[in-house]
């Protein structure tokens, strides 16, 4: 797409990792994702190089709001920035303490340095939408499909044939194999299905990734990200169904996943690009939860 530039946050120093999307268009300048508020500087960096006035950006589209995702919509918002969201995400832009608090007791010391800051962000910035919604930004005119399965309130966001995925089309790192990040609490194996085949009806020629890049094969990448999903969550079933020990659940699944990295030839710094693109042990907590609901129900 003309206009559309790739910004690499070097999330934790670390290249390709977690990607933010600017089109910069005459009409308007668009975000797509934000990344946290800790990769702020070099995204604003990143701008003024591929001259984009940071405080001149029209709009923000997040695909949800979690912290890798949405922790810096704040600072554009704070600018003129309208933030666009799925509905149920709006509560949490306007008052992020319960987000913040329920990460802070995953990652509690770690919470600054990962992410750095998340501020509340006024209510006539924010701008919520319809499943299959058309948005106008300028020119451009974006469709919104709601895409649950990785989080309740995730949208995939169309323009022409190209699809900003967000988390429900997966993490792929360079030329590595595509996994579903499951962290807790929304993980919906069913609905992931579903939106992958929403995904798939579009017939988009490309998809971009926050995690990381363009993917030039759509619908191969989703077959790929679905046949991943079933295997790794039916892996997980059966040790939440017969109540295996947490602490040997974790020692296997980390030898599972080490051993279909390991078949990839993953290693190195693209090990460490997955890792913290998806980790391994958010994924384990989200499955586990994920059936133990089921299993209730």
């Amino acid at each position: 797409m003309k206009g559309l530039i790739t910004i690499d946050l070097k999330f934790l120093n670390t290249t390709g990792v977690i990607a933010t999307y600017c089109i910069k268009h005459p009409s308007a300048t668009i975000l797509v994702e934000t990344g946290p508020a800790s990769t702020l500087p070099i995204l604003l960096k990143s701008l003024k190089q591929n001259g984009v006035d940071p405080d001149a950006i029209d709009a923000v589209l997040l695909t949800h709001i979690h912290l890798d995702h949405a922790g810096a919509a704040w600072y554009f918002a704070d600018r003129g920035a309208k933030i666009y969201v799925h509905p149920s995400g709006i509560k949490h832009l306007k008052d992020p303490s319960k987000l913040w608090e329920s990460a802070k007791r995953i990652y509690k010391k770690e919470m600054e340095t990962l992410w750095g800051e998340m501020r509340p962000i006024s209510a006539n910035k924010i701008q919520s939408v319809r499943h299959k919604e058309n948005v106008k930004i300028g020119k451009l005119k974006f469709k919104a499909l709601h895409t649950p399965g990785h989080a309740n309130h995730h949208i995939a966001w169309q323009i022409e044939k190209i699809a900003f995925s967000g988390d429900v089309g997966g993490v792929k790192i360079g030329n590595g194999p595509v996994y579903p990040p499951c962290p807790p609490p929304d993980i919906n194996v069913e609905a992931w299905r579903s939106s992958i085949r929403l995904l798939k009806e579009r017939r988009l020629e490309k998809l971009y990734l926050t995690h990381f890049g363009e993917i030039n094969n759509p619908k191969e990448h989703l077959i790929e990200l679905e046949g991943r999903l079933n295997n790794i969550s039916r892996w997980v079933e059966p040790y939440v169904k017969n109540g295996i020990n947490p602490k040997q659940t974790s020692l296997e699944f980390n030898a599972f996943m080490d051993r279909q990295m390991a078949a990839f030839g993953i290693k190195g710094k693209q090990l460490k690009q997955y890792e913290l693109a998806n980790p391994s042990w958010m994924s384990l907590v989200g499955l586990k939860r994920y059936w133990t609901k089921k299993n209730k129900g």
